[in-house]
């Protein structure tokens, strides 16, 4: 029997802040979120699992995690910008993860470009962008209630988790919902013309 989790579609709508987030899909597990996303999908769609089989990071680096305690989710965009500027969403995001885990956890993480969040010089998450056609899947992975035991080992920055960090389990839907909040206004931010 599948356990409820607080990241079910009934417990995150009434959540979310704005536009990212709309529609929300979830599966229990897949390969990786960025393939759940697809042409029948418009930007702020966000496709989030409780465990990747295939999850990947920067360089073909794979990105495993046991399921229900990490946050591996994508964001669709489809922004309006000259394709010359989509490596800077990378940084879009990593600043968002980073304000949003000031917010719910207290900790004090630092981005290490292009794409790694890190805590106390450890890495506690990862942001992957791939772009197609104009869109952009945005996939972000965060060790949130990750035990010492089930991290990966010999990986340089070495691996940590905010349960690690903080001492106690970290909410997972609260990270959630602080992400895509600061997300969408820094990607808004971030789209918008000069000038405007």
């Amino acid at each position: 029997m599948e356990v409820v989790s607080s990241l079910a579609p009934d417990s995150m709508a009434p959540r979310f802040r704005g536009r990212f987030g709309h529609p929300y899909v979830y599966v229990h597990v897949c390969p990786s979120t960025q393939r759940l996303l697809g042409d029948e999908h418009s930007e702020g769609a966000v496709a989030l699992t409780e465990e990747q089989t295939e999850g990947r990071g920067r360089l073909g680096r794979s990105w495993l995690s046991p399921r229900g305690v990490s946050l591996l989710f994508s964001v669709l965009l489809e922004p309006p910008v000259d394709s010359a500027r989509l490596p800077e969403l990378t940084v879009v995001a990593g600043q968002a993860c980073a304000e949003a885990i000031v917010v719910v956890t207290g900790l004090a993480p630092e981005i290490k470009l292009p794409n790694d969040i890190l805590i106390g010089g450890r890495k506690a998450a990862g942001i992957l962008a791939e772009a197609r056609e104009g869109r952009v899947v945005l996939g972000i992975g965060i060790n949130v209630n990750v035990q010492p035991d089930d991290l990966p080992r010999e990986i340089e920055p070495p691996a940590t988790s905010l349960l690690i960090e903080t001492g106690a389990e970290v909410d997972r839907a609260a990270l959630l919902v602080e992400i895509l909040d600061r997300l969408e206004r820094g990607y808004d931010a971030w789209a918008r013309p000069t000038g405007a």
